[in-house]
């Protein structure tokens, strides 16, 4: 079953990515941050990139719950300033093959995930939370996990993933898939593993990038959250 939304659609710098395997639960519960922390560390993507395409579904009722989820008051993407200036290299890297990025989320406020859970319990889908899809406990509201797929530059639209974003079924598994799904969900994992970030395997659009000390923080995301984004 597709519980997705409802749309579809070179340079390599080798960074040493941590042996373990990334994944959903895999983060232990921590306090969360004061906001003015959060506002020191978050960073708008388009800051440092204008390119950027932008989708952020957990904004608006065209995700997989049907409604704004909590925390989401205006459209925009934050990271952790140290991913943001990875993902903004990927962005870079791509550009010179007519490729790009478009992202759906960033940073996702600690009531957007607890929103999250409440709805696969409400919905009879506590599954979605044991087998990994759905998480207690997100990278996301660390704000160094990003939800993200390839688009053709000349065209802006996505390229054809196989799935469609938030598809929680083992079609969406990273490697479950053939031919030129299978290539394209690779030169995405190529990019952005040049960069730093680690693909979670259940989910092509995930991924995630360790940061020192990241803590969870559940600060609104509106017109003005967020720091001053400082490329390096």
């Amino acid at each position: 079953m597709n519980l997705g939304s409802r749309w579809r659609g070179p340079v390599a710098v080798g960074i040493a990515l941590a042996a373990c395997t990334v994944t959903q639960e895999q983060q232990p519960a921590r306090e969360v941050g004061s906001d003015s922390l959060a506002r020191a560390v978050l960073v708008d993507i388009t800051e440092l990139d204008q390119t950027f395409q932008i989708y952020p579904s957990y904004a608006t009722e065209y995700n997989f719950t049907g409604a704004v989820l909590p925390g989401y008051e205006a459209r925009r993407v934050l990271l952790h300033r140290e991913a943001a200036v990875s993902l903004a290299l990927a962005q870079a890297n791509l550009e010179s093959e007519g490729l790009g990025l478009r992202v759906f989320d960033g940073y996702r406020p600690v009531r957007a995930t607890l929103a999250m859970v409440d709805w696969a319990k409400a919905s009879g889908r506590v599954d979605l939370l044991d087998d990994g899809y759905i998480a207690r406990r997100s990278r996301h509201n660390l704000g160094v996990a990003v939800d993200v797929t390839l688009i053709d530059l000349g065209t802006g639209r996505e390229l054809d993933m196989g799935t469609p974003y938030d598809t929680f079924t083992e079609e969406a598994h990273t490697m479950n898939a053939v031919g030129e799904i299978l290539e394209r969900r690779l030169r995405l994992k190529e990019a952005l593993e040049a960069v730093g970030f680690q693909n979670y395997d259940k989910e092509w659009w995930h991924y995630s990038y360790r940061v020192a000390d990241a803590v969870a923080f559940d600060l609104v995301i509106g017109e003005k959250t967020g720091g001053k984004a400082v490329r390096r």
